[in-house]
Parts: structure tokens; C-alpha cells; sequence
């Protein structure tokens, strides 16, 4: 009953925490310069009749809802958007929904690629490291997880895209697929995998080298607890007290690390998608800032909004 209740409160403060969020971007949204509703017309006033022109704009003020107040506006967009209508693109003539569709799909993939190879290898080596602290092999995996984790992450793109792409021609460098490419299902997958390979390298490193060292450092900390001590004394197998004596009283520490770095790594893969010229949300969010498709734009914010708040949901039952 606590569990529940405490649970409960959480979801209410993160609801709380969304509106007062939403209310922040879309006043930020109506501040900016630039006008929607003639961003959608176009060049239609060099072209139209002052009167003709007017009444077009006032047509489609009406239908982007841009001629109420500013609190009906908010509360038309939120409960557009609570019930799945994102609003209308003024730069691509479509709904929301039909334009972010692909795009999340493609970031979705990526990061979750990305979050697979970084907890398949992080987690045994920092195990690893902590069970042989201080020895060359610690040593050694301290040095590379430190400049893998200190390098900018477009530093270690342009170096990877230079090695692996120009000098070791191995990896594409840019799209989903090869153009014109056509085969079966199972040929389409394993090219966009190829395509996928590098961002997904560049992105991992950095995580590989944080999330290592933080589990490496709970490691540390939890084995030269007096219980481990006994679990050895007692004759328990060492492989026993190391992954269920020690690392389940280890993972506390590291949820939440794991789990900030999860939530940031969508945000960070903004800058890999338009490194690569892969087709995902980042790509979708900068050509929407250039084009002041805030529409868009706003829907890509809320999106990072409830995922980082999701984020300490998740966070919260972990613990």
C-alpha cells in the first residue's frame, strides 16, 4: 500500500510537472518571431489581391487557431495533443502525426541499438574492473573509458567517419539504406543494420565509458561490505557473491545513472542524426527550428518532455 501510494504521488507531481512545462514551451513558441499563419501562405501576397489575400488569411488563422486568445489557444493545442492530433506542419502541408511517424521510428531504433550495446558491455566490465582493481586490465579500461567519456561526441563521429568510412572504406556514411538498394525483407534489415553500424559505435562509446566506471566504482564500494566478507568466509562460489551478493546491491547507484543516461541519449542523438544525415527526430527537429515550423517543433520538445519524465518514472519502480 505505501509502494502504491508513494507511486501515486509521483505520477501526480509528473503530471504537474508536464502542464507547467507545456505552458513554458508554448509561451516560449508564441514569443518567437515569425508569423504561422503567412509562413503557410507562402508567397501568396505577391501574388493575390490585398482583399483576396486577407480573407485567405483570415481562413486559415480560423483553421490553425490562431486568431483566440492565447489561453484558448494553449488549451486547444493540449487537448489536441493529449488526444493524438500534434497540430499541422506549415512547412511540409501534412499533419504532425503523418510527418514524425518515419522519423521517430528511425531514432527509436537507433537508440535502442545503442542502449543493447552499451549494457552488454559496460556492465561485465565494470564488474570485471572492480573484481581486479588496480591490475593492468583495470588500468588499462580506466585510461580508454576516461577519453571515451571526456571526448565530444561529434569529435569521436568525425574520427570514426575519417577511419572507418574514408581511409577503411567498411561503413557507409550517411541514410537508412543503400539507394536502390532491393532484396527481401531480411537483405532490407541487414542494410539498414550496415547503415546503422557507425552511429551507433559513436554513440555508444561515450555511455560505455561512463556507465562502466560507474558500475565499476559500485562495485568497489559494495565488496568491501562486511556481508560480502561473510558470504566468502561461508564458502559461497565467488561467481555467486560477486552477481548476486554484490552487483544487486550495486545497481541502486547505477538505475540512476542508467537511467539519466538513457533520457539524455535520445537528446544527444540530435547531433549524431545530422552527422550521419540519419532521417530521425533530431533531423525533423533542426529543419523544423530552420523553417519555423513550430508545430513541429513543439510537438519534438513535449516528445523529450514526457520521455525525461518517463524517465524518473521508471527511475522510481527500478528502485
Amino acid at each position: 500500500m505505501g509502494k502504491g501510494r508513494y507511486l501515486l504521488k509521483r505520477f501526480i507531481y509528473i503530471v504537474f510537472v508536464f502542464f507547467i512545462i507545456s505552458i513554458l514551451m508554448f509561451a516560449i513558441y508564441k514569443s518567437m518571431p515569425g508569423d504561422p499563419v503567412a509562413i503557410m501562405l507562402g508567397d501568396s501576397k505577391t501574388s493575390m489581391k490585398p482583399e483576396a489575400y486577407q480573407a485567405l488569411y483570415d481562413q486559415m488563422a480560423e483553421r490553425l487557431g490562431q486568431n483566440k486568445p492565447l489561453p484558448v489557444q494553449y488549451f486547444g493545442w493540449m487537448g489536441n495533443m493529449l488526444t493524438g492530433n500534434f497540430g499541422y506542419s506549415t512547412e511540409y502541408k501534412k499533419e504532425v502525426s503523418q510527418i514524425i511517424a518515419a522519423p521517430m521510428t528511425n531514432t527509436i531504433l537507433l537508440n535502442l541499438f545503442t542502449m543493447f550495446v552499451v549494457f552488454v558491455i559496460s556492465i561485465p566490465l565494470g564488474i570485471a574492473t572492480a573484481v581486479r582493481k588496480n591490475g593492468v586490465f583495470d588500468k588499462a579500461v580506466q585510461v580508454v573509458t576516461i577519453v571515451g567519456y571526456s571526448l565530444p561526441s561529434f569529435i569521436i563521429a568525425l574520427l570514426a567517419i575519417f577511419a572507418f568510412a574514408v581511409k577503411i572504406p567498411i561503413f557507409p556514411i550517411s541514410g537508412v539504406r543503400t539507394a536502390g538498394f532491393e532484396g527481401n525483407s531480411f537483405q532490407m534489415a541487414l542494410d539498414t543494420l550496415w547503415h546503422m553500424a557507425l552511429p551507433v559505435i559513436v554513440m555508444s562509446i561515450s555511455g560505455i565509458g561512463s556507465i562502466t566506471r560507474y558500475v565499476r566504482a559500485a562495485m568497489i564500494d559494495v565488496l568491501r561490505m562486511d556481508y560480502i566478507k561473510t558470504a566468502r568466509s561461508k564458502g559461497l562460489r565467488e561467481k555467486v557473491v560477486i552477481y548476486v551478493h554484490a552487483f544487486r546491491n550495486a545497481l541502486i547507484p547505477v538505475v540512476t545513472i542508467a537511467t539519466a543516461w538513457v533520457v539524455s541519449l535520445f537528446g544527444g542523438s540530435i547531433v549524431i542524426e545530422n552527422v550521419f544525415l540519419w532521417p530521425g527526430l533530431g533531423q525533423t527537429l533542426i529543419n523544423g527550428l530552420m523553417q519555423r515550423d513550430f508545430s513541429v517543433v513543439l510537438t519534438m520538445q513535449m516528445f523529450y518532455v514526457v520521455l525525461s519524465l518517463a524517465g524518473n518514472v521508471i527511475m522510481d519502480i527500478a528502485y
